[in-house]
């Protein structure tokens, strides 16, 4: 399905250029919920945002069912069925729950198929329905919207970075849920940036990335306990990478 090949991406600093991914090659597989963690400044948001057309690579191309999608926008990509999830959703002032909805499925979704949406994210949908996406929404709430929206579109690729940040306990443990299903209805495939255990514990595969490349990469039963330890997820990992144990 997606498809990195030698990826890379530099930006500008005092020296000269400086590598945030380098020379990085990955392969989501149809149907697959995969994870990608590791370290603060890693490289994993500059990852998403690669696939997603925010950003363009220096070197390298991106493959989308075989087609090269390197140097399509954000919106061919989204069109080819590539869907962005921010770490904090976009409000809209003004804009109604329902015609976010609708835009998201480029259809006149009825009420009752949107509500579905929303039941489908754990929402009420007679409570947030006619609702505005503004500030009187809570970061979890626009979550489990944002997720609502990526189900009406019905994404081939449906990728999320850091969907946890910003959000208190309580909506982290309702938005797991949301994921859990999501994994069961979506037919598409399902890419998480984080470094959540709860979330990695739900994955098929995790990919550990690391100073721009690619650490550790296999099954969740095969990953999990190497980067996690009594500790909380990120400072196993931070313990692991600091370790030298790469390969």
């Amino acid at each position: 399905m997606l498809t990195l090949e030698n990826l890379s991406f530099d930006v500008p600093d005092a020296k000269g250029e400086k590598g945030i991914i380098k020379q990085l090659s990955l392969t989501i597989e149809e149907g697959k919920f995969v994870v990608i963690t590791g370290p603060n400044g890693g490289g994993k948001s500059t990852l998403a945002k690669l696939i997603a057309g925010i950003e363009k690579p220096t070197e390298g191309r991106i493959y989308f069912d075989g087609e090269d999608i390197t140097d399509k926008s954000v919106t061919d990509r989204a069109n080819a069925g590539i869907s962005y999830a921010f770490q904090q959703p976009v409000r809209f002032k003004g804009i109604q729950v329902l015609d976010l909805l609708r835009l998201a499925a480029k259809t006149k979704l009825s009420t009752a198929d949107a509500c579905k949406y929303l039941s489908e994210v754990g929402l009420c949908a007679k409570d947030y329905i006619n609702r505005e996406v503004n500030a009187s929404l809570s970061g979890g709430e626009l979550k489990r919207i944002e997720i609502a929206t990526v189900l009406a579109r019905s994404s081939r690729l449906s990728v999320f970075d850091e969907p946890e940040a910003g959000i208190d306990l309580w909506s982290f443990q309702n938005l797991i849920h949301v994921f859990e299903r999501m994994r069961q209805i979506t037919n598409g495939s399902i890419l998480i940036i984080s470094h959540q255990e709860r979330i990695l514990d739900i994955a098929d595969e995790i990919v550990v990335i690391a100073d721009g490349q690619i650490t550790r990469q296999g099954s969740r039963d095969e990953i999990l306990p190497q980067i996690l330890g009594t500790a909380s997820a990120v400072d196993a990992c931070s313990k692991f990478y600091q370790g030298g144990n790469r390969r």
